[in-house]
């Protein structure tokens, strides 16, 4: 779990007009931040610290510490709206986490030893990627930034599935919590497909043309 902090005040004053002007201000993000006990709260959340946490991976499977006008919530990030084609936030969601209770979140999968996989290397097989992220399940202070699955050993037909996850302690698969029938793949190993090349393909083009050619003669 990575340590994240973010400055936030509260916002009193709402609507889509409100939010229009502190966007256009550029000093802030608007948000909001909800669950637990309490009632949500509409924030202002500081803009540069915010820009540059989400430019890193972990923070969006991370606890993070926001500090509203010196009130301190532990939150995650369910939710991030952006400017459909300028590179804005227009609005950002926060859940509050509960150190007590456990949390589903997904977290991004790395894939390691792709240099040294057999399957690869002396095979001539290829990685297919089929999940990116994987949803789990667990108390705010057990959660990893990533999860990470290593193929280094993997031969030429392998298919990984959540099931061949080493997850920490104290996480589970919120997917498999579900039964066998959700034992989703993640990765697999195949056989590479040979792709025609241009001179391949400029033969094949001449042959036709061969033949078209032929076929007229014959028919004079």
């Amino acid at each position: 779990m990575s340590d994240f902090i973010l400055n936030a005040t509260v916002r009193n004053d709402l609507g889509k007009g409100a939010s229009r002007r502190l966007r256009r201000a550029n000093q802030q993000v608007p948000a909001v931040i909800y669950g637990g006990e309490k009632a949500p709260q509409s924030i202002a959340v500081e803009k540069t610290a915010f820009y540059k946490a989400i430019e890193d991976e972990s923070f969006f499977s991370s606890v993070i510490k926001l500090v509203i006008e010196g009130s301190e919530e532990q939150v995650v990030v369910r939710d991030l709206q952006r400017h459909p084609f300028k590179p804005l936030l227009t609005h950002a969601d926060f859940l509050r986490v509960d150190a007590t209770h456990e949390i589903n979140m997904n977290v991004p999968l790395h894939v390691v030893g792709e240099d040294k996989c057999v399957g690869i290397k002396d095979q001539d097989g290829e990685l297919h990627v089929l999940a990116n992220e994987v949803a789990i399940s667990c108390l705010p202070k057990d959660l990893p930034d990533f999860l990470e699955v290593d193929i280094s050993a993997l031969e030429l037909g392998t298919t990984l599935h959540l099931s061949d996850l080493n997850l920490p302690a104290g996480v589970t698969s919120v997917d498999l919590s579900h039964g066998e029938d959700h034992d989703n793949a993640i990765l697999s190993i195949t056989k590479m497909k040979v792709r025609a090349t241009d001179e391949d393909e400029e033969g094949e083009g001449e042959s036709e043309g061969d033949s078209e050619g032929e076929e007229d003669t014959s028919a004079e």
